[in-house]
């Protein structure tokens, strides 16, 4: 039971006594001062990914021997050892990389005699504490000064002190051996104040106390490198670390005097977590997930040694051993095992083609967009040292976008700057693009959706994420969006559309043996030729004619018959597109035609005759082939059926010569038990006859299994309808 009461009268009680103590002169000597002093290195490029990780570079000049630091947040240490790299221009080198580490809090409260844990009761403090001079204030009959000998708790019953009360209640009791020789007995209450008396044991506690609240402390860890060389020269340093994923948002807008074009304006949220300032630093955002992972590497590791008693056994008396046989070769010593390690260095390129947007050639008129959407004073933390206007967010030149590997990046061409616990939009693409309004239908969904038809023809990618609509002046709805690239169309939806209302009809279907394969071993692969064809009614009680967009499954191994035609062709779904008028119905009749499988396997001891005869019905080409088989199977099926009968009648059989036996017993040396005796006889000729007829069926049976499977082994039908219908 913790008593965190009693706790804080003693931690209260040790900070008293510390300050009645003389100071202790410091005993460590002053570190003498550097001869340069080190200087920071200021983030110059950051590119960061859609995996939680950024690219960081820091980039500035040294002179001579120089010691240079670079601040990071204790969970980016880890990421930072992993993949730092540091290059040091004009024939200059990398002395050595330091930081601060820090020993795991279990591993440092080790090196303390109190032998307590990082999450300690006030039992476990009273137990570090036995055998050591307390003053213990609060007690009945005054202050005690004496050894702490023990701590213990009993379990009492309330009838003590409360009458009618079976309940109980623990209570702790301290033992002190007073200096007097006293053994006192003493209850832990609220009010009791233990405070220790050695100096040295004081500050144990006071050193324990500092390492649980460094343990919970996450200031910044320093980095520091030292560049060796002569004159002046550039020194770049740079590594990934873990960061807040960055999110793209989008607007969408329908300028007032356009229904077939809109404006496609990009922003990027990005937040500065690590360490460092953001100060006109070169941006990057890569629409990408390169393969990361993090290893504790800046935690200081500590293996388990195994511990060996020491060795207390009395000496061994004389013992003789075998002689070593003379023919014997001599034991050849073990060769260690060499581990050869190579290591691959990771070269990063530049992209080979760098392409502008050009979506829009010059400051937009505000009153050009719905709402006057971008209206506003700045975003968070400043981008290229000011604040963009609305009318100048998007200029040609200012986002370049490049292409490497499967990435697309986006490259904010002015400076960013974003301080530290900072976060900011970064504007990243304006595009004029041609979209189709329409309405989404899918009969997964209750409620049909108004969409946009996007069409990419933009040279650049979108990455995935929100957007918004505003037309009509007004905001219109939300949605998602996938990643689309250039030349690609998309279906955006975007709110509710209750002025359509669709019905699917289904109309006829087929379904016809088109092809039988039978296999070696008896395996069967039928090919059905099927069709079908569903009529799709739609009602529009809007007042604007609606452009119905109707997505339909597609099946597998089916294509759309000729007489239907999909707009747009998915690996799931084919799109239709019908246009309805105000207060109208349309309809529209989707066919698809294609093939079915089915596959099984003929089995030896298996009834399998309706299924067979079924081909047969269906194919009579290969009824001669196929009769043997079925007519083995049914004579299988019949001795299987023979053969359960005659286990009936042995066991029925088997009773009957029991229950004879008992009579016979009973009316032994009667003349009532000859009937008895004759009944017995013509039951075991009757059971041995069955048991005979049982053995011999068995056995053919197992004849009759095994040329079914011979047949089997080599049994082949290839039968085609189209070939059929040709011959007749």
């Amino acid at each position: 039971m913790r008593h965190a009461v009693a706790v804080l009268c003693v931690f209260t009680a040790l900070s008293i006594a510390a300050q009645s103590q003389p100071a202790l002169k410091s005993t460590t000597s002053k570190a003498p001062e550097a001869v340069t002093a080190a200087h920071q290195l200021p983030v110059r490029q950051v590119v960061l990914y859609k995996n939680g990780v950024g690219y960081f570079e820091h980039l500035g000049t040294v002179n001579g021997n120089q010691p240079v630091t670079v601040d990071f947040t204790s969970s980016q240490l880890n990421d930072v050892l992993q993949s730092l790299t540091v290059l040091d221009d004009n024939g200059g080198r990398i002395g050595g990389v330091n930081y601060d580490s820090t020993t795991p809090l279990a591993q440092q409260l080790q090196s303390l005699s109190l032998a307590m844990t990082d999450d300690p009761s006030s039992t476990e403090l009273f137990q570090a504490l036995r055998g050591q001079r307390v003053e213990v204030s609060g007690a009945p009959g005054g202050v005690i000064t004496g050894r702490l000998m023990s701590i213990e708790s009993k379990s009492e019953t309330k009838s003590e002190a409360t009458p009618n009360s079976d309940a109980t209640v623990d209570k702790t009791y301290l033992t002190v051996v007073a200096t007097s020789g006293a053994v006192r007995v003493i209850q832990l209450t609220p009010a009791l104040s233990v405070r220790p008396l050695d100096a040295n044991l004081q500050s144990q506690l006071d050193r324990y106390l500092s390492l649980l609240s460094s343990a919970h402390a996450t200031g910044l860890r320093h980095l520091t490198l030292d560049a060796l060389g002569q004159g002046t020269r550039q020194l770049r340093v740079s590594y990934i670390s873990e960061v807040p994923v960055w999110k793209s948002t989008y607007r969408l807008v329908f300028p007032k005097d356009s229904t077939d074009n809109a404006i496609l304006q990009g922003w990027a949220v990005v937040d500065n977590t690590i360490g460092s300032e953001w100060d006109n630093v070169q941006l990057s955002l890569v629409a990408g997930a390169p393969q990361s992972f993090i290893q504790a590497l800046s935690q200081p590791l500590y293996l388990r040694r195994p511990e060996v008693a020491i060795s207390t056994t009395a000496q061994t008396t004389p013992q003789t051993h075998e002689a070593t046989e003379m023919n014997a070769p001599p034991q050849m010593p073990a060769e260690g095992l060499v581990m050869k390690g190579k290591l691959a260095q990771a070269q990063i390129g530049t992209a080979n083609e760098t392409v502008e947007v050009t979506a829009s050639a010059g400051p937009v008129a505000a009153d050009k967009f719905a709402g006057g959407l971008g209206s506003g004073s700045g975003y968070g933390g400043g981008v290229g040292g000011g604040i963009y206007r609305p009318s100048n967010a998007f200029q040609e030149g200012d986002v370049t976008t490049a292409k490497f590997d499967d990435f697309f990046q986006y490259s904010v061409a002015q400076p960013v700057t974003i301080r530290k616990n900072e976060s900011a939009m970064v504007p990243i693409l304006q595009q004029k693009l041609p979209v189709e309004r329409v309405t989404l239908w899918n009969r997964n969904e209750a409620i049909p959706f108004r969409a946009i038809w996007l069409e990419n023809t933009s040279k650049l990618t979108f990455d995935r994420g929100s957007f918004s609509i505003f037309e009509g002046g007004v905001f219109a709805g939300q949605g998602l969006l996938d990643p689309i690239h250039p030349g690609e169309k998309r279906l955006l939806s975007y709110a509710s559309d209750q002025a359509i209302h669709v019905r699917e009809h289904p109309e006829e279907s087929s379904r016809k043996l088109r092809r039988i394969q039978i296999k070696p071993r008896g395996y069967i692969h039928l090919t059905y030729g099927v069709q079908s064809k569903n009529t799709f009614i739609v009602s529009n009680t809007a007042e604007d004619a609606r452009t119905v967009v109707v997505e339909v499954p597609r099946q597998p191994n089916r294509d759309l018959s000729p007489e239907t035609k999909a707009a747009e062709t998915t690996s799931g779904l084919y799109r239709f597109r019908l246009p309805v008028e105000p207060h109208k119905s349309a309809s529209m009749l989707v066919a698809d035609e294609g093939y079915d499988y089915e596959s099984w396997v003929i089995e030896e001891g298996s009834n399998q005759a309706e299924p067979l005869q079924k081909l047969i019905d269906e194919a009579p080409a290969i009824s001669a082939q196929l009769k043997p088989i079925i007519d083995a199977q049914k004579s299988i099926d019949t001795m299987t059926t023979h053969l359960e009968e005659l286990k009936q009648k042995t066991a029925t059989l088997t009773s009957d010569e029991a229950r004879a036996r008992e009579n016979l017993t009973v009316l032994k040396g009667n003349d009532a038990g000859r009937r008895f005796v004759d009944e017995l006889n013509r039951t075991e000729d009757e059971l041995e006859a069955t048991r005979k007829d049982s053995a011999a069926l068995i056995e053919k049976k197992k004849g009759a299994l095994e040329t079914l499977r011979q047949t089997l082994l080599t049994f082949e039908i290839d039968w085609n309808a189209q070939d059929s219908a040709a011959s007749h």
